[in-house]
């Protein structure tokens, strides 16, 4: 069975993060995003993935390869322009075999079983199985509606509050009959949501949910990002953390500096050759490799990517930093602000406070 990765998107709401780096590659705990797809994909015997990519496709290629380096075989569909959620997939024909697979929507953090998700589907002889999780609020969302028997009856994308009598919202986690791409156009923009399945709902097709009661969350924006760490930091989800876990719940990297004054309070974790310096503060972050923090900086609730420099005394609470930024002394950054690759905070300035 094969898997295929549908992350041609842009990236654009979880920008500036994503100008110069894809959305795919974005570090998750200090891990290409799309490795933790991947990893899970891998752990229920999937070991051939199909990538479907449109933005910065060459800089995804770089980094991940053929596969080997996560021990599965990688394809690669390119879109020269976007084709929707299904005509994304129909792009990737050539790579289809006869077995069913498993679409994944790329924006997507979970541990869903996907053994038990291919398993339902082979039971209830589905022609496409759509795994469903439920959330509180589901109108920006597409919510799905069953019979008793698990069959899926009809479809509301985004719905308006008195339309949401159920909470069951599509996961973007599917497994599908690649027979029933047959009729999407190629090269045309096609949506599963909007056109695809209903069709397959006019036309009969037997198509179930599978409801799962599995982390979900998707990442898009910058909230869910920083989110998406502390879910990882507190193991409400599964995922592999780079470094070696104290029992004070932080994950070291490797040739760190530490000073024997800083403290440095877990769940948070420190990648290769961090530098940290005395009476420094941390809690509850991720901080990327040679990330230089001076003297007396106070870094909570937040994630800063690799090569960053916080200068003395700097306080960061509950923000994201990229790659290369630079704090320098005194300086205050508060909540929900997100840094640019390379962007620099002068002496004593204060921003998102």
């Amino acid at each position: 069975m094969r898997a295929i990765i549908i992350a041609g998107g842009l990236g654009t709401r979880l920008r500036p993060l994503t100008y110069a780096l894809p959305k795919p590659v974005v570090p998750l705990v200090n891990i290409p995003f799309m490795v933790h797809q991947i990893n899970l994909l891998r752990s229920h015997g999937i070991k051939e993935i199909i990538l479907n990519l449109h933005y910065l496709a060459d800089e995804i290629r770089v980094v991940l390869g053929d596969g080997s380096d996560y021990g599965v075989k990688l394809f690669y569909s390119i879109e020269k322009e976007a084709l929707g959620t299904a005509g994304a997939v129909k792009n990737a024909e050539e790579f289809f075999d006869d077995d069913p697979m498993v679409v994944f929507n790329g924006d997507i953090l979970t541990d869903v079983n996907i053994s038990k998700l291919i398993e339902f589907h082979k039971k209830k002889k589905s022609t496409a199985t759509l795994t469903l999780v439920e959330v509180e609020d589901p109108t920006p969302f597409g919510l799905v509606f069953l019979d008793k028997s698990g069959r899926i009856e009809k479809f509301i994308e985004k719905p308006h509050w008195q339309e949401a009598t159920v909470r069951t919202i599509n996961a973007g986690i599917y497994v599908i009959d690649p027979k029933v791409f047959a009729v999407v156009p190629k090269g045309k923009p096609h949506s599963f949501e909007r056109e695809l399945y209903p069709h397959l709902l006019r036309e009969g097709s037997p198509m179930f949910g599978y409801v799962s009661h599995a982390y979900w969350l998707d990442i898009g924006n910058p909230k869910k990002y920083l989110e998406a760490h502390r879910a990882i930091l507190r193991e409400d989800v599964i995922a592999n953390i780079p470094g070696h876990r104290s029992k004070e719940k932080v994950w070291w990297g490797e040739e760190c500096e530490v000073s024997k004054e800083a403290h440095v309070h877990g769940p948070s974790i420190v990648a290769n050759r961090c530098v940290i310096g005395p009476e420094v503060h941390l809690d509850f972050v991720v901080l990327g490799e040679e990330v230089r923090v001076s003297r007396r900086a106070r870094i909570e609730q937040s994630v800063i990517w690799k090569g960053c420099k916080i200068g003395e005394g700097a306080v960061i609470k509950g923000s994201i930093l990229a790659n290369d930024c630079v704090v320098e002394e005194w300086a205050h950054i508060g909540e929900g602000t997100v840094l640019g690759a390379g962007s620099v905070v002068k002496k004593g300035n204060k921003l998102g406070i």
